[in-house]
């Protein structure tokens, strides 16, 4: 078993519509390591969420390969969690009963399983909380602890902080961190936020639009913890930044 968890091999995804074929995404190759924290970012129209949907097993026609753990992905799984802009919660159901309902049959009476995605997520105490109850941030936190609930291999966020403030933002990629750092979880996100992309990414992977294709893989050097301000901050920042406008 090699280092990467997903493989990304000549990947060319064409959407078939009435006023013609529109080409998504073009011979994309990509590796995603194992452990990994992966941000991509992208104009609009670049195939951003189209290549997630892929790797999270939601679109599975295409040509090439997408393979994880060396295997092509069947379809959607326990292995792999998703975390979408809007939280996508029951308004009936409380924080509990929302991530409760993500488990399986033989874990939905794991309560203990189900308080310690509550605590992962800083929502301790809000176990009984409607959706309605709770702020966007909170709201956001509860669809990470679903998502986590089955421990999956791999979890991808498609733009999950993009209808948030600045502080909340800010607050909730600090939590994802150290979320990674202690589970220790494959992690891809796709955002449009460039300081996002590099504060939390590992890897930055930049696409152009029309049809998505990779226009660059940059490392991100920054070491941990992150800080937001500073030279080298910066000048990764500047970097990714000259990168996507060109592929406008």
């Amino acid at each position: 078993m090699t280092d990467d968890i997903i493989d990304i091999r000549h990947l060319t995804k064409v959407f078939h519509t009435d006023n013609g074929d529109v080409e998504a995404l073009h011979d994309v190759t990509l590796n995603f390591p194992r452990g990994g924290f992966t941000s991509i970012i992208g104009p609009s129209g670049c195939g951003k969420s189209t290549l997630l949907r892929i790797i999270g097993g939601l679109d599975t026609d295409y040509d090439g390969e997408a393979l994880m753990d060396g295997e092509p992905i069947p379809g959607p799984g326990r292995d792999k969690g998703f975390v979408f802009q809007d939280h996508r919660l029951l308004p009936w159901l409380s924080v509990r009963e929302n991530i409760r309902f993500a488990l399986p049959p033989e874990h939905k009476k794991d309560d203990a399983l189900i308080q310690s995605n509550i605590d992962l997520v800083g929502l301790t105490g809000f176990e009984d909380a409607l959706p309605k109850q709770l702020s966007g941030g909170m709201s956001q936190r509860v669809a990470i602890a679903r998502a986590l609930a089955n421990r999956p291999k791999i979890l991808l966020l498609d733009e999950p902080f993009g209808a948030l403030d600045a502080i909340t933002k800010i607050k909730l990629q600090d939590q994802l961190l150290r979320i990674w750092q202690s589970e220790h979880i494959t992690m891809v996100i796709v955002t449009h936020d460039i300081d996002e992309a590099v504060y939390l990414g590992q890897t930055v992977v930049v696409m152009k639009p029309h049809p998505g294709e990779i226009k660059r893989v940059e490392h991100v050097d920054l070491g941990w913890p992150r800080q937001r301000i500073g030279e080298a901050f910066n000048t990764a920042k500047d970097s990714i930044y000259q990168e996507f406008f060109a592929a406008n």
